[in-house]
């Protein structure tokens, strides 16, 4: 039903300098695979098969991992290096990949604007890679989603509860529950300070949007930081139409600060071990 994800991926990736200073935050790995790859196996799952990646200056290395490296492949011919591939292998061979710059870090708001010439005019997923998410096999947050867009057929977000000293980090919601974990957006309010919050639920890397979204964006002001904010976006559709909030199940890694990256890579390294 919905089958185009987004991934905006054109940030600098400040926080984890200087190891981002060549590399590109979403290829920072987490046991033996990079966040970008996760979050585009979560894709697959949710029944999407093509990935719309908006990248900036330095971030090839995100275009090479999804393609052939013919010398690699020879190189691990024959040997038992090749299963290693076998994951890399079958996402390239079940999804295609669209690739557009964006030129000017103007939000993510403006990112997913960038992403239009991509998406085109049907309903769309979003993806954060640095917010790694997992449930039980099959039922991936943003599988989570798709099928409550199949019900409501209206721009979701997802959300969790964050301690109020921690809602200034995101963009938070405020509204009425109409049913177990889903809430009606009243109102969002981007990065607020913890006294001005509206609540404490908070609205993490994974949105379903419909292409209304667009003419949206392109009217929407630069706000919090003097950036195009998909808060602010969204906000203004809340207010003619319906947009849900929904508390999804599994456990979310904010792998785009050093606590959540370490405490995602000690994780999978367990399960990595187990399984092997």
């Amino acid at each position: 039903m919905i089958k185009k994800c987004l991934f905006p991926a054109a940030g600098y990736g400040t926080r984890f300098l200087p190891a981002t200073k060549a590399m590109p935050k979403e290829m920072l790995p987490i046991a033996n695979k990079p966040l970008i790859q996760y979050g585009v196996e979560e894709a697959i799952e949710a029944g999407c098969d093509t990935m719309a990646i908006v990248t900036g200056r330095g971030k090839r290395a995100i275009e090479d991992h999804f393609d052939i490296s013919y010398e690699l492949e020879h190189q691990i011919n024959g040997t038992n290096k090749e299963q290693s591939l076998a994951g890399i292998r079958t996402i390239m061979q079940t999804c295609r990949f669209s690739y557009t710059r964006q030129l000017e870090m103007k939000g993510l708001g403006h990112a997913i604007h960038t992403a239009q010439t991509l998406i085109g005019n049907e309903p769309f997923c979003v993806i954060l890679a640095d917010d790694l998410c997992v449930n039980a096999p099959g039922m991936g947050v943003l599988r989570q989603m798709v099928d409550l867009y199949a019900k409501y057929q209206c721009c979701i977000v997802a959300i969790e509860e964050v301690a109020l000293a921690e809602v200034h980090q995101y963009g938070v919601i405020c509204g009425q529950e109409i049913a177990n974990g889903v809430y009606q957006v009243s109102d969002m309010v981007e990065k607020p300070k913890s006294e001005e919050a509206p609540s404490n639920l908070a609205v993490i890397g994974r949105y379903i949007l419909t292409p209304d979204i667009f003419e949206v964006l392109k009217n929407t002001p630069p706000g919090k930081n003097n950036e195009i904010q998909i808060t602010d976006a969204l906000l203004q559709q809340a207010q003619s139409k319906l947009v849900l909030a929904y508390k999804f199940q599994g456990k979310r890694y904010d792998c785009g600060n050093m606590h959540g990256f370490v405490q995602a890579t000690n994780d999978f390294y367990h399960l990595y071990a187990q399984s092997h």
